[in-house]
């Protein structure tokens, strides 16, 4: 059984700026938050903010619920799994592969309780909408999730109307999961935005999380999900995604953002982070991520296409978003 904490009520010193947003030279804006770098024996190498305090990792959980589901006995691999873990694009190939995969088990998108939302990736959003679509629980970014936890309730024979019930067998699994690869009690329990329990743990947690996922065993359910995303990464994100380019230009990569701007990453080797920008900004985003992974000694082009953020001033290109640390 998942254990817990308290959260603390405690006011909390001000973040230290993680990134800075200069237009025409001028400063207009700065985002703070907490970082945590790992070196690969898992020692901090680096800490900004406050990174053991307890966050909601939104999306960035999904690795430790791909895994849990695998541990209730539902045989996923390849796209399936990757899928599982997934904030997908929407996408075609998306959209395609969640209907497999719930009709493999004789489930229908209507049994999906993921709220009904366009999908995730601006571009495939206006397509979409153009060609007549309206919001459906399908086309909602979790719906790969939601169709792995559906379907291993319907081969363990547990209840599919309440499978996001924290109460439910499934979600209780969860949290042990989350627990048990963070190294720390979960902190507190909500409600994500598509409706599952969400697990609060530390950023410290959340990169130890993501460096046993891809140090673990082989053959383990975490090194399973760890080896799908990283083969598969334009189903856990788009083909216009971050975690996509990252997994796929730098081998052996684990990366996936979480929204209000939480993201994780693990190298090979066991170096790993995790930051969170406090006011939930997702501009910030790429510039943190690119000046954290550098800190890590990643060395690639992708990094400068991650980081870029351009302001634009009528048509032309009059500032940036930039990491300040």
């Amino acid at each position: 059984m998942t254990s817990f904490i308290a959260p603390s009520s405690s006011p909390s010193p001000a973040l230290p700026v993680l990134a800075e947003v200069v237009r025409s030279g001028f400063t207009e804006g700065r985002h703070r938050g907490s970082l945590v770098v790992l070196a690969p024996d898992g020692s901090v190498e680096l800490a900004l903010g406050d990174p053991a305090a307890p966050v909601f990792p939104r999306s960035s959980n999904k690795p430790m619920q791909a895994a849990a589901i695998l541990r209730a006995g539902l045989d996923l691999s390849g796209e399936r799994l990757a899928l599982a873990a997934a904030s997908h694009s929407g996408e075609a190939f998306h959209l395609s592969l969640v209907r497999t995969m719930l009709a493999e088990h004789g489930l229908k998108p209507d049994d999906l309780q993921t709220p009904p939302d366009l999908p995730l990736d601006p571009v495939e959003a206006e397509a979409y909408l153009a060609a007549g679509g309206v919001r459906e629980p399908l086309t909602m970014n979790c719906s790969g999730k939601h169709a792995a936890m559906l379907a291993v309730c319907v081969l363990n024979g547990w209840d599919t109307a309440g499978y996001l019930d924290p109460g439910h067998p499934l979600q209780r699994l969860v949290g042990e999961v989350v627990a048990e690869s963070a190294g720390e009690p979960v902190a507190a329990i909500g409600t994500d935005g598509c409706g599952a329990p969400l697990m609060a743990i530390g950023l410290v947690g959340l990169a130890r999380a993501f460096r046993a996922f891809v140090l673990a065993e082989p053959g383990s359910a975490e090194r399973r999900v760890a080896d799908a995303m990283r083969a598969h990464p334009e189903y856990v994100a788009g083909t216009r995604r971050p975690d996509t380019w990252l997994m796929r230009e730098v081998p052996g990569t684990l990366s996936k953002m979480g929204a209000e701007a939480v993201q994780a990453v693990a190298l090979p080797d066991g170096r790993a982070l995790a930051f969170k920008i406090d006011d939930g900004s997702t501009r910030a985003l790429g510039p943190v991520l690119a000046r954290a992974l550098g800190l890590l000694g990643v060395d690639a082009p992708v990094v400068s296409r991650i980081g870029r953020a351009p302001l634009l001033g009528g048509a032309a290109e009059v500032g940036e978003i930039r990491a300040a640390f």
